[in-house]
């Protein structure tokens, strides 16, 4: 998988498939790229459109760097090294699409003056985006302590996750830390045409219809499934590729 030296040298793996206009797809939280787009078939069928798939592993996850510093983890670190694997492939043309903690981070590139021509902002809504605290808490409680958590059927996820995938817990909570706010005067002055996608079934990070009203070119669209079950769903592959087509 090969790798670049992001904005603090810090390497960051990423693959591509496909050939075609670039598009940037960054996955969700203590998951990553081949977990949340490749398997679930989401790269070929955007692929399939004409389109370079870019799929990056994000900072702490899959083969990207995940240092145990905190340091290693400044304010919107993951947009930053989406930033910088853009310059490094000499992109400046491009969609984008993110799930999850993707879609966080896809917005905070916006906010940062990322002009991608189109954007798709999977399993996210309106306190997803504007309350990331209220996120921060909910997964660094898990994180720490497992089936003794306020939920502890998600706890026992994290947990299992964390080993099954290969992640470090203090990796993860330094990526939790490196989330930022974004505000509705800001989301308001966000002009790029974009697609807010999620689950039936999910209110995880607030409402994706809330979410699209503070945004001048947005609509909300929902498939089959909840959170976790959407990303899988054939309907949100096909929601990604009608929008960026």
């Amino acid at each position: 998988m090969p790798r670049f030296a992001s904005f603090d040298g810090a390497e960051i793996a990423f693959t591509t498939i496909g050939e075609g206009r670039p598009t940037l797809l960054v996955h969700g939280f203590m998951a990553n790229a081949d977990l949340n787009f490749v398997q679930p078939g989401i790269a070929a069928r955007v692929a399939r459109e004409g389109r370079q798939v870019i799929l990056p592993d994000l900072r702490g996850h899959g083969a990207s760097a995940a240092p145990d510093d905190a340091a290693a983890y400044p304010p919107d670190a993951l947009a930053m090294d989406q930033e910088a694997l853009l310059r490094h492939l000499g992109i400046v043309d491009y969609d984008l699409v993110g799930y999850s903690l993707g879609a966080r981070t896809a917005m905070r590139m916006l906010v940062r003056g990322a002009r991608p021509k189109k954007v798709v902002l999977g399993g996210m809504g309106d306190s997803g985006i504007m309350n990331v605290a209220a996120r921060r808490a909910y997964f660094a409680d898990g994180i720490r302590n497992g089936d003794k958590a306020k939920n502890p059927q998600a706890g026992a996820y994290m947990q299992a996750a964390l080993a099954e995938r290969g992640l470090k817990a203090q990796a993860m909570l330094n990526v939790l830390g490196q989330q930022v706010d974004t505000t509705a005067a800001e989301l308001a002055k966000i002009d790029v045409p974009m697609l807010i996608v999620s689950g039936a079934d999910d209110a995880d990070n607030g409402s994706a219809e809330a979410l699209a009203a503070l945004l001048p070119h947005a609509s909300a669209q929902r498939v089959p499934g909840n959170h976790l079950t959407a990303v899988i769903a054939p309907e949100l592959a096909e929601a990604i590729a009608g929008f960026l087509s």
